[in-house]
C-alpha cells in the first residue's frame, strides 16, 4: 500500500483510527416552507381595528357634541325670560302704560309685564313701586302726572323717549323727575331702560 504524498489534499494518517462519525447534513433552506407573508418585507400590515375604533370614537364624539349643542339650545329657549302679553302698539303707548302701572296703579306685576325680558328685574320694579307708595304715605294726597312722552330717537325696533314725572300734593308742594326711557320692539313695544333725564 502506498502512502499518500505529503501534498495529498486528504492528508489522512497512516494508521486507521476510529471511524469518524458522519457530520449532520447542513440544513437545506428550501426544505422548509417559508412563512406566508401577504405583505412585502419591511412594510407593516394595516391596523383595521385601530381605524374602526377611531371611526367609532369619532361618531360617538359627534353624537355627544350634537346632544350638548341641542341641549344647550333647548335650555336657552326654555329658561330664557319670555315676554308676557302682546306689548304696546307704539313706543309712546308703552311709556304711558309703564308710568301708569308704576305711579298711578302702583302695580309691580303689571309694570313687569310692560318691561322687556332682558331688563325685567322684579326686585327693582317692586322697589320703585314701594318708593312711590312711600310718597303716598308721607305726603298729603300726592298726585302723579307726566308730560306727554317725546320721541328723541327712533328706529324700526328701538326708540328713546323723554318725559318729566311731576308729583304735586294737596298742600301745594311739587317735585319733578325727568326721565329718559328706551323702548324695544319684540312682540310689541316694551320699556327696557329707565334713566334720569
Amino acid at each position: 500500500m502506498s502512502q499518500p504524498a505529503s501534498d495529498d489534499p486528504t492528508n489522512q494518517p497512516d494508521h486507521p483510527t476510529a471511524p469518524a462519525t458522519p457530520a449532520a447534513p447542513a440544513p437545506n433552506p428550501s426544505a422548509y416552507p417559508a412563512p406566508a407573508t401577504p405583505y412585502p418585507p419591511n412594510q407593516q400590515s394595516p391596523a383595521p381595528r385601530r381605524r374602526r375604533g377611531f371611526l367609532i370614537a369619532s361618531i360617538a364624539l359627534a353624537v355627544t357634541l350634537m346632544l350638548c349643542i341641542g341641549g344647550g339650545v333647548a335650555a336657552f329657549l326654555v329658561l330664557r325670560p319670555t315676554e308676557e302679553g302682546p306689548g304696546a302698539e307704539e313706543p309712546k303707548v308703552a311709556v304711558e302704560e309703564f308710568l301708569t302701572a308704576v305711579y298711578k296703579d302702583r302695580d309691580a306685576a303689571q309694570a313687569s309685564s310692560l318691561v322687556c325680558s332682558a331688563a325685567r328685574d322684579q326686585d327693582k320694579i317692586s322697589a320703585k313701586v314701594t318708593e312711590v307708595e312711600k310718597y303716598v304715605a308721607d305726603y298729603e294726597k300726592p298726585h302723579f302726572r307726566w308730560n306727554p312722552p317725546k320721541i328723541d330717537e327712533e328706529t324700526e325696533d328701538r326708540a328713546v323717549l323723554t318725559t318729566t314725572v311731576i308729583m304735586s300734593t294737596a298742600d301745594e308742594q311739587a317735585a319733578e323727575l325727568p326721565l329718559r326711557l328706551t323702548v324695544i320692539k319684540t312682540t310689541g313695544w316694551r320699556v327696557c331702560e329707565v334713566a334720569g333725564g
